[in-house]
């Protein structure tokens, strides 16, 4: 009774916790490049029906620098044991933020999981460009986008075709340098790790994701999904980030 006061006590105040210490009642999903954070909607509702306290980051794309500082800014709000979710892109950026006390596990979602040191564009280049990849292309400024014409099928081919020409037209683009910024923490070397592999993706080659995942010594699972897997597969996205939060 009286660890149980300490724990409440702690946990009113926004004091640190042990991430070890109790399941995770708190899950922060970070998006994808050519995403936003509603893209996690469907995920964050199946959770929040199971008593979970969900908030979606709105990174800014302009650096990893700048997505690192608005994750660890929602991390910094929350009460006690939280699991840090990240799809593609935002794999990099959990790793990044990840090493935060409050964080119980990491959850990556088709994403990418670079080593200390390496970067998304040095891993991207270790074979030949997917279908996705071949249709990102740099405004004048040096965003990327994906073509919209291609957007539906390369990104999120397993929705209706209303819903993947939605998605195109809600894209966000991403500093194309964020991609040669390398990855400095690696915060998978120190946390309990998931991974959910796309199956079908055609933006990061799924044999690139077990890749990841084997690195990591993560639980997995194969997700028969595009690379928009909290979009097309929620459930099963929703699942493994429970799993993660009991620490199965």
């Amino acid at each position: 009774m009286f660890a149980l006061s300490i724990l409440g006590a702690l946990q009113a105040i926004g004091a640190p916790i042990a991430a070890s210490a109790a399941t995770a009642h708190n899950v922060v999903l970070v998006p994808g490049a050519f995403t936003d954070k509603s893209s996690w909607d469907k995920v964050a509702h199946l959770l929040r029906e199971k008593g979970f306290k969900v908030t979606e980051v709105d990174i800014p794309m302009t650096s990893l620098e700048a997505d690192v500082a608005a994750t660890r800014k929602v991390l910094d709000a929350q009460h006690g044991a939280t699991v840090l979710v990240g799809h593609s892109w935002g794999g990099v950026v959990i790793g990044e933020a990840g090493d935060s006390p409050k964080v119980k596990a990491l959850v990556y979602v088709a994403a990418f999981a670079p080593d200390k040191g390496e970067t998304v564009q040095a891993l991207s280049g270790k074979g030949p460009p997917t279908e996705g990849l071949k249709a990102v292309h740099p405004d004048a400024k040096g965003f990327l986008s994906v073509d919209p014409a291609a957007f539906p099928h390369v990104f999120v081919g397993d929705v209706p075709a209303a819903e993947g020409a939605k998605l195109a037209k809600k894209q966000k683009p991403i500093s194309g340098a964020a991609f040669g910024t390398p990855a400095t923490v690696a915060a998978w070397h120190l946390k309990p790790t998931y991974y959910a592999i796309s199956a079908n993706d055609l933006m990061i080659p799924p044999q690139a994701e077990a890749f990841f995942a084997k690195r990591m010594k993560a639980t997995t699972v194969t997700i028969p999904s595009s690379h928009a897997s909290p979009v097309s597969h929620p459930a099963a996205v929703a699942a493994l980030i429970e799993e993660a939060a009991k620490g199965r």
